[in-house]
């Protein structure tokens, strides 16, 4: 166990759930990239803290707890929930989030969040939507390629 890298962990995760850009800014590595179900490949400290802002931005009222966390000299992980009302429907969405975290000059360069993107599109859409077509290749790429358009926008 690395208490360092654990401590790292966990001071991301306090910044993110008071929504402290700068906190979660000192924790990334330059070089850093993050992806998710979503977002599949950011690269960078500036285009990831973009993301960050865009999607701590269309969430109203977020909030997030973290659990597990395990560090050893080069990797991490910690499972997380994200609470918030997803804007373009309305509706409360509660995502069970494992993270998977590589380090390097302590600080973290890989960010990955994986979840189950179905249950998050029938949270997110509601019956019959998400339940219909939210597993579906078509509807993944749809969100994916909608969110890479919001992030462009703020570039």
């Amino acid at each position: 166990m690395n208490d360092r890298h654990v401590a790292l962990i966990s001071a991301f995760f306090d910044a993110l759930g008071r929504v402290d850009f700068a906190a979660m800014e000192r924790c990334y590595h330059p070089d850093v990239s993050f992806g998710d179900p979503i977002f599949q490949e950011v690269e960078g400290r500036d285009n990831v803290m973009r993301m960050w802002r865009l999607q701590l931005g269309v969430r109203d009222g977020v909030k997030s707890a973290y659990r597990d966390v395990t560090a050893d000299d080069y990797t991490g992980t910690a499972h997380w929930t994200s609470r918030y009302t997803f804007s373009s429907t309305g509706r409360e969405v509660v995502n069970e989030i494992e993270a998977l975290f590589r380090f390097e000059d302590d600080l973290i360069v890989r960010h990955h969040d994986e979840f189950d993107f179905k249950r998050w599109s029938k949270m997110a859409l509601g019956r019959p939507h998400g339940l219909l077509i939210g597993w579906t290749p078509m509807w993944r790429q749809t969100i994916r390629d909608r969110a890479a358009q919001q992030l462009d926008k703020l570039s």
